[in-house]
């Protein structure tokens, strides 16, 4: 099951997202229902191609905090030393946990816009995973019921400022530095525990950019309850699970694509600002 968000005309709704065997497309199948309530969602019986006139997906949550883990994965840890960003030549054995403020997130097709303070802005291609109910100091055995699905994430990261700001506020955390979408896949159809993740740049596939969640040094689970132990996560919260390899440098005019095998595409061109 994909569940999108999106606005027809200006106002945002949420949608099914449903292919047609007829024609091969996707086609967003509009619900009356909020999928963090305790109701039902139903369809409204109507249905809309996600291309159609007054249709644009939108990012497919408003979380009220966005957290992240950084060096998540060897090779990221790795690279981020041998670039000169780190001191640290292997990935700690802690959590290393940061946050990202809600108004940081932005939907498919959005731009990213670089901050003029900002002379050198990075990717990093994640998965996400998004909360589904209150979660407060669970277990690892039972952290993943309290997982509604997974959408891609674009960690954008300032890396000039990331080094002069020790709590990365303004690295992490600027207007447009977390790109969601394109929608939320159910926790029950994706393998998270072996999910692929690559970045294309102005459409050439960036192999060092690439990895898995089998690769993880903290798993999900582990994630979920390590957060929900000081801070109580709500329907609709992200966690930024990690970048599995290197980053790069991003220019104005460059289109930046994550793909999650299993998602999809989230798609976003960077601005100057």
């Amino acid at each position: 099951m994909r569940i999108a968000r999106f606005s027809l005309n200006g106002t945002p709704r949420y949608a099914f997202v449903q292919n047609d065997p007829t024609d091969h497309k996707d086609y967003l199948i509009e619900l009356d229902g909020y999928p963090f309530g305790a109701g039902t969602m139903q369809p409204t019986g109507e249905r809309y191609a996600i291309d159609a006139d007054g249709v644009r997906l939108l990012a497919p949550v408003l979380p009220s905090k966005v957290y992240g883990l950084a060096k998540n994965y060897e090779a990221h840890a790795q690279f981020m030393h041998e670039a000169g960003h780190s001191e640290i030549a292997h990935a700690p054995e802690n959590m290393v946990i940061f946050t990202k403020p809600s108004t940081s997130v932005i939907g498919p097709d959005d731009p990213i816009v670089i901050p003029p303070v900002s002379h050198d802005m990075n990717f990093e291609p994640e998965v996400a995973v998004v909360i589904g109910r209150i979660a407060k100091n669970v277990s690892v055995d039972k952290a993943m019921d309290y997982v509604l699905g997974f959408t891609c994430v674009n960690d954008v990261t300032l890396r000039d400022l990331q080094g002069m700001d020790p709590t990365w506020t303004r690295a992490k955390g600027f207007d447009t530095a977390c790109p969601l979408g394109p929608w939320i896949v159910a926790r029950d159809d994706l393998d998270w525990r072996d999910a692929k993740i690559s970045f294309t740049l102005n459409g050439e596939d960036v192999p060092m950019a690439s990895g898995t969640t089998a690769n993880l040094i903290h798993g999900i689970p582990e994630q979920i309850a390590a957060i929900s132990s000081f801070s109580t996560l709500l329907p609709g919260d992200v966690i930024m699970t990690g970048t599995p390899n290197a980053s790069g440098h991003l220019d104005p005019g460059d289109e930046t694509i994550v793909h999650v095998e299993g998602i999809g595409d989230l798609r976003n061109v960077v601005v100057q600002g």
